[in-house]
């Protein structure tokens, strides 16, 4: 997949990738059931100014708009995540019509509009009846995992060809069971520990069962993935950097690509050996068809007297988030992955900033922050398809404006603006630079979003 003349492969897809928590709404409608993301959002003081995803940006009625959206920037390609409690309100046992109904709607728009539908199972919205009988920690949760993702790619996986088991587990594990700032809001690293391996374990288990529905399907998983860099040359400071290395990113890509936790980390072994079973290690290393790369940022670590210490460079830029700028990180971090984990295909799964975005007075938003962010990453991505990293599309986070977990409504990722009074959508200065970028790039057909036998 080299290139010699500095440009993208002819297949590259470009797209755009969003969540069904955070974009869809209709949180009470056709039997959708309670989400963990429904019940931390209703807790008082979880999420800013109380907001929640009941109407988020009401992307169950205005799909078609979107999507039309998506064909005016001439999106190669859509990732949208699928609501586990749409499809099984109770999180197993028996599917809801209406919700397939739904993705089988979105899925044909998208085809209509010759859009590549990428659907993700799980982007953090476990049902929350499954939460109550134990989440996560528990195996049956991965069992259940199972039965949704056979229900969803028997009924679409005639259509969709690229199956993303998970978005970001160590978020969901530890985020959301050890510190608890995301659903369900545990405060357990045992907890998080368990979790993170029935979520590697589901989704091995999840790719074999979508494979058996839908035969030609290709099937990853995504990580969110930052290259840990010392703030010295210390040894003190490399060891650190390490740690945050194998705690982040390691953990993650060891069992994936080589069936085993990172010998390195021996206290989190000591927890997880309590939750491995005969067969566990190699169910999780089923081969990929390809592998999802987050990234926003990355890790500059010291040595500190409690463990490793995140560094910030005063002088850098920063997003909304309080994430550094810096895309060096991305392309470092690609041709790592690519060099030690040989994946056959890497999708950059999202990318992409928040700022502080505003309608000016010609009723437009201009971001300019953000367009020079997806230029200069974009520039990465390329610096690494030239160094030989294979690289097969980039998916720019997000499509929409919308909620962001635990921030609510106060940050702004999407090149596309959401009014949220009047949920009107406004197209950024930066969903235009990304338009004719696209534009410029095609230089040869696209290849027909329908799978061919």
């Amino acid at each position: 997949m080299r290139t010699d003349n500095g440009s993208f492969p002819p297949d590259f897809l470009w797209g755009a990738a969003t969540a069904s928590y955070q974009i869809e709404g209709a949180a009470h409608e056709d039997g959708r059931g309670e989400s963990v993301w429904d019940r931390f959002a209703a807790t008082p003081g979880k999420v800013r100014n109380g907001d929640s995803g009941e109407i988020a940006c009401d992307f169950y009625h205005r799909y078609r708009d979107d999507v039309a959206l998506m064909r005016e920037l001439r999106l190669d390609a859509f990732r949208f995540s699928i609501a586990w409690p749409r499809i099984l309100p109770e999180g197993r046992g028996r599917v809801s019509q209406a919700g397939l109904d739904f993705y089988d709607r979105l899925v044909d728009e998208l085809l209509a509009h010759a859009i590549e539908p990428f659907a993700t199972l799980f982007h953090w919205d476990t049902p929350q009846a499954l939460e109550d009988a134990g989440g996560w920690p528990a195996r049956a949760t991965a069992e259940a995992f199972v039965e949704y993702a056979e229900a969803v790619a028997s009924r679409l996986g005639d259509r969709v060809r690229h199956w993303i088991t998970h978005n970001e587990p160590w978020v969901c594990a530890w985020i959301g069971h050890a510190w608890g700032h995301h659903a369900p809001g545990r405060t357990s690293e045992a907890d998080a520990v368990a979790a993170a391996h029935h979520l590697l374990l589901s989704h091995g288990w999840a790719a074999e069962a979508i494979r058996r529905a839908a035969p030609g399907a290709r099937v990853g998983i995504t990580l969110n993935l930052a290259h840990s860099y010392p703030a010295t040359k210390s040894p003190e400071d490399e060891a650190a950097a390490w740690r945050v290395d194998g705690e982040g990113n390691r953990w993650f890509l060891d069992p994936i690509f080589r069936g085993a936790y990172p010998a390195d980390l021996l206290e989190r072994n000591e927890i997880v050996a309590g939750f491995v079973r005969d067969g566990d290690l190699a169910a999780i290393a089923a081969p990929l068809d390809f592998l999802g790369v987050n990234n926003y940022f990355r890790f500059v670590v010291s040595a500190g007297a409690d463990g490793p210490q995140m560094v910030r460079d005063p002088e850098a830029e920063q997003t909304d988030m309080g994430w550094e700028v810096y895309p060096d990180g991305l392309h470092r971090l690609l041709v790592r992955v690519a060099e030690e984990y040989a994946p056959p295909v890497i999708y950059v799964t999202e990318n992409g900033a928040a700022f502080g975005d505003v309608r000016t007075h010609d009723g437009r938003v201009h971001d300019p922050e953000r367009t020079a962010y997806l230029e200069s990453h974009i520039g990465a991505v390329l610096r690494a398809v030239a160094d030989g990293a294979p690289i097969g599309g980039y998916f720019v986070w997000s499509l929409l404006d919308n909620f962001e977990w635990a921030h609510g409504y106060a940050k702004r990722f999407g090149i596309v603006y959401v009014d949220y009074p009047t949920l009107e959508r406004v197209p950024k200065d930066s969903f235009y630079w990304y338009r004719d970028f696209i534009a410029s790039r095609r230089g040869a057909p696209r290849p027909s979003p329908i799978a061919t036998a």
